[in-house]
């Protein structure tokens, strides 16, 4: 996925209300940005960091600029914007990088499913039975080389995975697939110490039939593209 005009670079001053940051441009000018990222954005928020803004195409949108990229690390490039990784991952079924996910005919999107009214991101049909496709995105690591999910307690994806186990069962096939906006990592593992009912709940779904697997992106300020599978592990 590229983006469809150059990004422009800035530096964070603060992220707050959950939606809004305030940028500094160079030249000095400050703006405030759109966030889109509903998590904590453990790592991913810390002032004075590199970010990257698109600007609206709009012009009578309230806030022109979307955050998009920060610099977590040094050279280590994140995609913040949880708005994303369902396209990141339509795509990358729809040009075989999933190898996972290969033999689909059809792609539909958010349709509703299951005894707790839940929208699955994306269902796949062709020949054989659908698969219900949910997407996490995937911004957080610790001790360098561990990606985590999530960030903060989503009572939401438990519910979720609830649903797909569940959707497992009946006999559909149910995967659950973590997008990962950044390079330094190699494996995904549960957050228990954030969110212990997520990772008991994933557990559970995996041994009711769910499939979980991991992509991991290149970011940069040009575009975000699927490329590496990853290991999920649930020790």
């Amino acid at each position: 996925m590229l983006f469809p005009s150059p990004l422009i670079e800035g530096r964070l001053l603060k992220r707050y209300q959950r939606f809004l940051a305030d940028i500094q441009l160079p030249g000095g000018r400050t703006v405030t940005a759109h966030c889109p990222n509903t998590g904590s954005m453990l790592g991913c928020k810390e002032t004075g960091s590199r970010v990257w803004l698109s600007e609206a195409a709009n012009p009578k949108r309230k806030l022109p600029y979307t955050w998009e990229i920060v610099e977590a690390l040094p050279e280590v490039l994140v995609g913040v914007n949880t708005g994303l990784p369902n396209r990141l991952v339509e795509e990358a079924v729809k040009t075989g990088v999933i190898a996972e996910l290969a033999g689909y005919g059809r792609i539909r999107r958010e349709v509703r499913f299951g005894a707790e009214n839940s929208r699955v991101d994306l269902l796949l049909e062709g020949d054989g039975p659908d698969c219900y496709l949910e997407v996490k995105n995937v911004t957080a690591a610790v001790e360098g080389k561990v990606a985590i999910f999530p960030d903060a307690v989503s009572d939401r994806g438990a519910k979720h995975l609830r649903e797909l186990a569940a959707m497992a069962e009946a006999g559909h096939r149910a995967v659950l697939c973590f997008c990962v906006q950044r390079r330094d990592v190699e494996d995904v593992r549960p957050a228990d110490a954030i969110d212990p009912v997520y990772g008991r709940t994933l557990r559970e779904a995996l041994a009711r039939g769910m499939e979980a697997i991991a992509y991991r992106a290149e970011v940069s300020p040009e575009g975000i593209e699927l490329r590496h599978p990853l290991p999920v592990v649930c020790p």
